[in-house]
């Protein structure tokens, strides 16, 4: 009978190399119920169907310079931020910078910080402006990719049908939106914003077998290129706001990206739109801008919402501190929110 005789270095391998084989294994039991604990305590996960709405919104609109704001807001404890900010194409006081990504990579920093683990940030903007000057996607993806750990997960483009004529270059006829994570981690609700099929896709679909049929029922990925009208001067949700954004879209960010009693962020409020859907969403907001007319809009908002027989009832906040105590009594999100705010 051989005896085969192995160095203890070599019988260290080899039992760990058994053990590694092991643990790759499906039937290791303890290690599939390890992964499923995470994922099922992963926000990664969930969907909004597994949380309620606050009985009412709560709302905290402050006129103040938007790093100075950002500042009062803790650490992690923003679900989704929705931006629009200045092109810097000096339209107006507000649209002036003489070094734009100098100043946008203030609040890019401060953005990161406040934005939970699974949070997420959109930013709507353009690539086709040719001034240096100007406050180009390009700039600030090429900022956000050398200089911040956030993730670019996807690129939006909005079309549209409506727009200016030009005879000096192709006509413009949609918008580039991008969508930015915290960590590969991030809550995504793809339910919430599917889009239903026709009579005849859906049967086509339906015979595809490479597709979930359950998934199939609930609709299809409106995928990264969304065709919705923009707001013309007649338009019955238009509140005076030369920028002002459809509803639709803002609408599809926040049930997408964030949940009933989460926090949803906009330092760039304008004309108040993401209050507003907050408010139909059940998402608690904070907003601010450095011109006392965004109060204004968001009035309108108010009375547009009111008119239409829509649930206008919200619960006004007046700092950054007062608006994060309450959440955590009343919400019944709270636990969740705890959580994330001391990771």
């Amino acid at each position: 009978m051989r005896t085969c005789h192995y160095s203890r270095d070599k019988r260290s391998k080899l039992l760990g190399e058994r053990m590694a084989i092991h643990n790759k294994s499906h039937h290791n039991h303890a290690l599939m119920s390890l992964n499923k604990m995470r994922k099922d305590n992963s926000l990664k996960h969930k969907t909004a169907a597994d949380f309620s709405k606050p009985d009412k919104t709560k709302i905290c609109l402050n006129i103040m310079d938007c790093c100075d704001f950002l500042k009062a807001i803790p650490d992690n404890s923003v679900q989704l931020i929705c931006i629009d900010p200045p092109y810097n194409l000096e339209l107006a006081d507000w649209d002036i910078y003489d070094n734009y990504i100098e100043w946008a990579a203030k609040w890019l920093d401060e953005a990161y910080r406040v934005l939970s683990m699974d949070g997420s940030m959109v930013i709507f903007g353009g690539i086709q402006f040719r001034d240096v000057k100007s406050g180009d996607l390009i700039d600030i993806i090429h900022y956000i990719r050398h200089n911040t750990k956030f993730k670019l997960i996807n690129t939006i483009i909005w079309r549209y049908k409506n727009g200016m004529s030009a005879h000096r270059y192709f006509a413009n006829r949609h918008e580039e939106v991008i969508w930015l994570a915290k960590s590969n981690d991030y809550y995504f609700d793809l339910d919430s914003v599917r889009v239903p099929y026709s009579e005849k896709e859906l049967a086509l679909a339906l015979k595809d077998k490479r597709l979930n049929p359950e998934n199939t029922m609930k609709g299809k990925n409106p995928t990264n290129v969304w065709e919705i009208g923009r707001l013309n001067g007649n338009s019955k949700e238009r509140v005076g706001h030369p920028t002002q954004k459809p509803i639709e879209i803002i609408g599809r960010f926040v049930k997408a990206l964030s949940y009933p009693g989460s926090v949803v962020l906009d330092f760039f409020a304008g004309s108040g739109t993401v209050g507003r859907v907050c408010i139909t969403e059940g998402r608690h907001c904070l907003m601010c801008d450095n011109a006392i007319t965004s109060i204004d809009y968001f009035n309108k908002h108010l009375e547009l919402m009111k008119n239409l027989g829509q649930n206008a009832d919200y619960i006004e906040i007046s700092s950054v501190d007062d608006f994060f105590t309450p959440i955590f009594q009343n919400s019944t999100t709270s636990a969740l929110l705890c959580k994330k705010m001391v990771k």
